[in-house]
């Protein structure tokens, strides 16, 4: 029980990051019908801030307050993508998913090169927040209290997105936008405000989904690519477009993951791909996806 229970937390620590990061990918396509091909060098935005932050302006600050610059990261992604939104990606909203794809991946290989010029090719870290935030035991065994805290976080972060789509205004109108963009834009809806709205909380989401791993693991070049490829495989398995899927899809991955890392690291992401197809041969549009 004590060995399930460690690997159980390990499960949503995993969890918590990757709903952060699909979840925002899936809210942006939800709404805007775009597959931001760019969304994980976001999330490696992040990361790289919050980083930067941390472990380099305010190195050995209070432990309080470089809690309080954690979020960093995620306020930097949120502003580069309101100012990508309108300026490089309404363009194409209109053109073929063919344009829109390689936009994406362009500014996916200019954030990446972006990150490189401004922090350089060495990893950066954050570790301070990690490892001054100590431990607490388990069933006898120590595990850290940062990791509590991310898979806090996550928590927080699902109920709240949860009660801003569901239970607000500004939600019904985006669901509104998203059902259907033209009806909403004749009765009256900014359906271009929304878009910006939609994409910077997106990018938010991404950008906290990076500044919460970095004070357990460095930043470094070629992180988004990583979290791309596991993000597709959350909304793949979740359906894409849907937070509720996002959230079921980060828990398999996280706990499919765990497994895998335990028990068989040498195909531990081949599983993650095979179970993505099998539910793919099931329910084509995801487990909560809609055709």
């Amino acid at each position: 029980m004590d060995f399930l229970l460690i690997h159980l937390l390990n499960s949503l620590l995993f969890a918590s990051v990757l709903f952060l990061t699909a979840g925002g990918l899936s809210l942006i396509y939800g709404v805007m019908r775009i597959v931001n091909l760019a969304h994980g060098n976001l999330y490696a935005f992040g990361a790289y801030v919050t980083a930067w932050a941390i472990g380099g302006v305010l190195a050995g600050a209070p432990t309080p307050l470089l809690y309080l610059l954690l979020p960093a990261g995620a306020v930097a992604a949120a502003l580069l993508g309101a100012a990508l939104e309108p300026t490089l990606l309404r363009p194409f909203y209109k053109r073929a998913e063919e344009y829109q794809l390689l936009v994406t991946f362009g500014l996916l290989m200019i954030l990446e090169d972006l990150m490189r010029l401004l922090w350089g090719p060495y990893p950066l870290s954050a570790s301070a927040l990690w490892e001054n935030s100590g431990s607490v035991t388990i069933s006898g065994n120590p595990y850290p209290n940062y990791n509590l805290v991310v898979i806090a976080i996550g928590l927080v972060a699902a109920v709240f997105l949860w009660a801003f789509v569901y239970k607000t205004k500004f939600g019904v109108v985006l669901r509104a936008t998203s059902q259907d963009m033209r009806m909403a834009s004749a009765l009256g809806i900014d359906v271009n405000r929304v878009y910006v709205q939609a994409f910077t909380l997106g990018c938010f989401m991404a950008g906290l989904g990076g500044a919460m791993i970095v004070p357990r693991d460095s930043a470094v070049l070629g992180m988004g690519v990583d979290a791309l490829v596991l993000a597709f495989i959350v909304v793949v398995i979740g359906g894409l477009g849907s937070l509720e899927g996002a959230l079921a899809g980060a828990l398999i991955v996280g706990v499919v993951r765990e497994l895998g890392i335990t028990f068989f690291a040498e195909i531990e992401l081949a599983v993650l791909y095979l179970i993505a197809v099998l539910v793919l041969l099931a329910r084509p549009a995801g487990l909560f996806g809609r055709p």
